[in-house]
């Protein structure tokens, strides 16, 4: 068992969020949904949390209610492989009313934030030759959805 897990603070979507994030990863479910009793604060057998696993990782959605909302101040980063999983992970967060944001983030029809990230950004920009990390950094600031090409052939020069 994971000693500390993410917990995500919805208005009333709680098991939806949950329902739709294990729908997009491999090794991922839903492990226990706990419903408010009478003595609230939520209608009683109103979903209260639900603690599911994402690629094995573990989270806690809340229905808590509208008074706090996701910022950017808070992510989840998903290292990509490829500029197709790229693609998917991209349509597939942004649909619905998700929106697209700078550099590779995104934030789903919840509120919560994304980083769709290919894993070769993360070697080029923290690579030893800064003149290559700065031009790969150059390009990645004027993208939203990260494109691997593109950022190969600023690292090229």
């Amino acid at each position: 068992m994971q000693k500390i897990s993410t917990f995500l603070w919805y208005d009333d979507q709680a098991e939806e969020a949950a329902a739709f994030y294990t729908s997009l990863f491999p090794d991922s479910r839903i492990t226990r949904v706990a419903r408010y009793g009478e003595a609230g604060p939520g209608a009683a057998g109103s979903v209260m949390t639900v603690d599911f696993e994402l690629a094995g990782r573990e989270y806690v959605a809340l229905n808590g209610g509208p008074e706090f909302t996701f910022t950017e101040a808070v992510s989840l980063q998903v290292e990509c492989d490829g500029q197709q999983e790229i693609d998917e992970l991209w349509a597939k967060l942004t649909a619905d009313g998700g929106q697209a944001g700078p550099c590779g983030w995104l934030k789903d029809r919840f509120g919560l934030s994304w980083q769709i990230t290919p894993r070769v950004l993360l070697d080029l920009v923290g690579g030893e030759d800064r003149a290559k990390a700065d031009r790969v950094m150059a390009a990645m600031l004027r993208m939203q959805k990260l494109d691997i090409r593109a950022l190969l052939d600023a690292a090229e020069g």
